[in-house]
């Protein structure tokens, strides 16, 4: 038998699994491409020669204003060398350069429906040097998508998606995306248009792709850079520079497990985003198994990329779970089973997601029997003063963002055979999500004999919450 160790609440928690389970850890079972060592001077040569746009040089100069949009801390990493606090100082020098005058440079964090990052965050994502010549002048800020002093309704797009954005953003001369191109269940990656289709919008615009009628469609599961949720953000990215009557300046990063800088591309979007993604797959799009599975094992945290009480608010353990079928569903047989271990506490996290506990007691009555039933009350919590006023001032995440991700929840449930939590504190929580619990891996796995027989094939993803995921595929 092969001891595992699976994440767990704050610690983690030991299967005993049969010798013949595979194991897969991203980076590690099979490596990343190299990640870049002159990382300074490579973002350097990429932003002074952009594909697609003109450089900044001559698209910049003195009374121009400037906007520069990055991630939120849930992506793209904190260390020294990191993307943003690497591009960002080059940015701004090359906007200098120009004749920009400092006072006319905005940075953004394109938070979008996530909760707004504190002054403490924030500083980590940009550096001290950065952080110390814009916060205290009010010059770095988090974008609100309730603030309709710093919106502009850009009406439908062909479409028929309301597309709604930063207004300063909108009104800069230059636009800049710092973004991430790191392996992504919703639209297969991050950056490129996702970048500005979700993190400088409104409730409404992202209300157009994280929906059931996309998300649940045959395109979305598995993973896709082509499916219809990826169709929308190029749309809706490319009718915000219609209306801007400019492109916006991207310079994304290709990542790798541990957010390093595989390659830079900085451009035109359309352009890179392609560019991009063909280096990103080699990473990202893993050729790894030579059968399909009945079973995957994983564990989750009680904290990780969207916040403290992600692992044990049963709607986003929902989400959590779907979004490793999503990714790995080429090598899983359509009858699989998940085994995943949580606390499962009754921790919702209230202060940061403050709608969700609210939407969890709605589904358990009045004819919820599946997770889309409640996209008809979306409107209802969307909208709610006491919700929008914790979004705005007390860094709780946007009320829709639960629907959002209830959206993504129900795919798990659309693809499994079961799902077992284990090591559930208050187990009712995960069953009246639609689960099973027990105790143990072992009794778990014992249990899905129903499902998959007594031999099943196993693949066991340790540290799936760690480090950042790839999308595992047939060898062949």
């Amino acid at each position: 038998m092969k001891k595992i160790a699976f994440e767990y609440g704050h610690g983690t928690m030991d299967a005993l699994l049969p010798d013949n389970t595979d194991v897969f850890v991203p980076g590690e079972t099979v490596a990343d491409p190299p990640y870049l060592t002159s990382i300074v001077e490579a973002t350097r040569q990429s932003i002074l020669n952009p594909i697609g746009v003109l450089p900044i040089s001559q698209q910049v100069k003195k009374g121009s204003k400037v906007a520069i949009v990055f991630p939120d801390r849930v992506k793209g990493g904190t260390q020294e060398d990191s993307h943003r606090k690497v591009a960002i100082p080059i940015i701004i020098e090359e906007c200098l350069k120009a004749g920009v005058e400092k006072k006319d440079i905005t940075l953004i964090c394109s938070n979008g429906l996530h909760r707004k990052n504190t002054k403490a965050e924030i500083r980590s994502l940009l550096g001290c040097k950065v952080f110390e010549e814009f916060w205290y002048s009010n010059q770095i800020i988090n974008h609100d998508s309730e603030d309709w002093d710093n919106l502009v309704d850009l009406g439908y797009n062909d479409h028929h998606d309301h597309v709604i954005m930063n207004k300063t953003v909108y009104e800069a001369d230059l636009a800049v995306l710092i973004g991430h191109t790191l392996g992504n269940p919703y639209g297969g990656y991050s950056g490129g248009y996702k970048h500005c289709a979700t993190g400088i919008t409104h409730w409404k615009c992202i209300s157009a792709h994280h929906v059931p009628h996309v998300m649940h469609g045959k395109d979305f599961t598995p993973v896709s850079n082509h499916s219809l949720m990826r169709q929308k953000f190029d749309q809706i990215g490319q009718y915000m520079e219609e209306r801007m009557g400019k492109r916006f300046f991207v310079c994304d990063a290709v990542l790798d497990t541990y957010q390093r800088q595989i390659a830079i591309f900085t451009g035109y979007a359309k352009e890179i985003q392609t560019l991009s993604w063909e280096v990103a797959d080699k990473r990202t799009y893993v050729p790894f198994a030579e059968k399909k599975y009945d079973v995957v094992v994983f564990g989750m945290p009680q904290s990780f990329h969207y916040g403290n009480g992600m692992g044990t608010n049963p709607i986003l353990m929902m989400q959590a779970i779907s979004a490793n079928i999503i990714r790995h569903k080429r090598i899983l047989k359509d009858n699989c089973v998940v085994i995943c271990s949580s606390t499962c506490n009754g921790f919702f996290h209230d202060e940061e997601f403050p709608a969700y506990r609210e939407a969890y007691e709605i589904f358990q009555k009045d004819y919820h029997n599946t997770l889309p039933d409640l996209e008809k009350d979306s409107q209802y919590i969307a909208t709610r003063p006491e919700y929008i006023d914790k979004y705005r001032y007390n860094y709780g995440y946007h009320p829709y963002h639960t629907f959002s991700m209830i959206s993504c929840g129900h795919i798990a449930e659309m693809n499994c055979a079961a799902i077992y939590i284990v090591g559930a504190e208050m187990p009712g929580y995960a069953r009246s999500m639609g689960m099973k619990t027990r105790a143990t891996f072992e009794e778990a796995l014992k249990d899905s004999a129903k499902y998959v027989g007594d031999s099943p094939n196993i693949l066991a993803l340790p540290k799936t919450f760690k480090v950042a995921a790839v999308h595992l595929t047939m060898k062949e």
